[in-house]
């Protein structure tokens, strides 16, 4: 079993752009309870099914495995419900820490975030000038979320 210790920010204007490469990915949700989620995603030319337990602070449980692609796209088609989640991620690294900006599309278009996933929940981490809003707390920016209500339903404000 793995861990995952992530934390999420809004990200503000367009400086982070151009600093890392970018990849396509699609994701549906095969199951989603408050004990954990089922994910299948595409990214690229690889698939990955994943597991992750309920939160507990930061910090949850993850099991990954590769799976193959034609079977990424059949579930994604026959058992994740729309609208699955479409974003371009751009990876940039900072020493041993990798910032991930999801810039969503589709039901999603319009929000773009952050995320680290750090070792430990209090490792310190440097503060790029285009990092937003903590919203690591707040359950609405969860990708399971974000299918079963899309950003696009929230209204004019994020805060709605």
């Amino acid at each position: 079993m793995g861990l995952e210790i992530e934390r999420k920010f809004l990200v503000r204007g367009d400086g982070w752009r151009g600093l890392g490469e970018t990849v396509r990915i699609v994701q549906g949700y095969v199951s989603v309870r408050p004990e954990g989620v089922v994910r299948v995603r595409i990214e690229a030319a690889r698939a990955l099914l994943t597991l992750k337990g309920a939160n507990s602070g930061l910090t949850r449980s993850e099991w990954e495995y590769p799976i193959p692609v034609a079977d990424a796209e059949q579930l994604l088609a026959q058992l994740c419900p729309a609208p699955l989640i479409s974003k371009n991620r751009t990876r940039i690294h900072t020493g041993a820490l990798v910032w991930e900006i999801d810039e969503f599309l589709d039901a999603n278009a319009g929000l773009i975030i952050a995320e680290i996933e750090l070792p430990t929940e209090d490792h310190p981490f440097a503060r790029p000038d285009w990092l937003g809003e903590d919203v690591s707390a707040d359950p609405r920016y969860t990708n399971s979320n974000l299918q079963a209500r899309p950003f696009k339903s929230w209204g004019a404000s994020p805060h709605d």
